[in-house]
C-alpha cells in the first residue's frame, strides 16, 4: 500500500525539538570522536565438536545407506511363558493362605486375659550381685603399697649333713 500525501503528517503535526537540542546537533563537530577498531567475535567450532559432528553424520549415512537385503531370514521361537503345574500349586498355597488371613472370623476366638509377670529378679539376688561386685572391686582395686614390710621367718629348717647320714644308716 503506497502512501499518499495526505496521509503523511504536516509539517505543524510534528513533534517539536527544543532549540538547544537543535542547535547541539548542527554544530556537532565529528573530529572530537576517537578512533575504534571494531571486533567482530565469531565463535568457530572446537576440534572435539568438529570430531562429533564428522562421527555423527557418518554413522547417519551408514544408516541411510544400508542395504537390508544383505540380512538373513531367521524364524522366531516363541517360548513357553505359562508356569508349570508345580508353580501353579505353590502359588494357589500361598493365595489360600492369604485369603484365609484376611478372612479370618474373629467371633470363633476364645477371650483369654494376659497375665504379666515381673522380669526382674528378687531382692535377695540384687542383694547377692552387689556383695559380689563391692568383692570384687575389692580385689581389682588393691593397693599392695599399703602393705607393711615383714620379715620372713622359716620355721622348717633343712636338716644338716649329721641329720642326712643318720637316716640313710637307719
Amino acid at each position: 500500500m503506497a502512501c499518499s500525501v495526505s496521509d503523511t503528517p504536516s509539517l505543524k503535526d510534528l513533534p517539536k525539538v527544543a532549540t538547544d537540542l537543535k542547535s547541539q546537533l548542527e554544530g556537532f563537530n565529528t573530529s572530537c570522536l576517537r578512533d575504534v577498531d571494531t571486533n567482530e567475535k565469531i565463535v568457530l567450532p572446537s576440534a572435539e565438536d568438529v570430531a562429533t559432528e564428522k562421527t555423527q553424520k557418518s554413522l547417519f549415512d551408514g544408516i541411510e545407506k544400508f542395504d537390508s537385503s544383505q540380512l538373513k531370514h531367521t524364524e522366531t521361537q516363541e517360548k513357553n511363558p505359562l508356569p508349570d503345574k508345580d508353580v501353579v500349586a505353590a502359588e494357589k498355597a500361598h493365595q489360600n493362605l492369604l485369603d484365609g488371613v484376611e478372612h479370618f472370623d474373629k467371633t470363633q476366638m476364645k477371650h483369654t486375659t494376659t497375665e504379666e509377670k515381673n522380669p526382674l529378679p528378687p531382692i535377695e539376688a540384687i542383694e547377692a550381685e552387689k556383695e559380689k561386685n563391692k568383692f570384687l572391686n575389692g580385689i581389682e582395686n588393691f593397693d599392695p603399697t599399703k602393705l607393711k614390710h615383714t620379715e620372713t621367718c622359716e620355721k622348717n629348717p633343712l636338716p644338716t649333713k649329721d641329720v642326712i647320714e643318720q637316716e640313710k644308716s637307719a
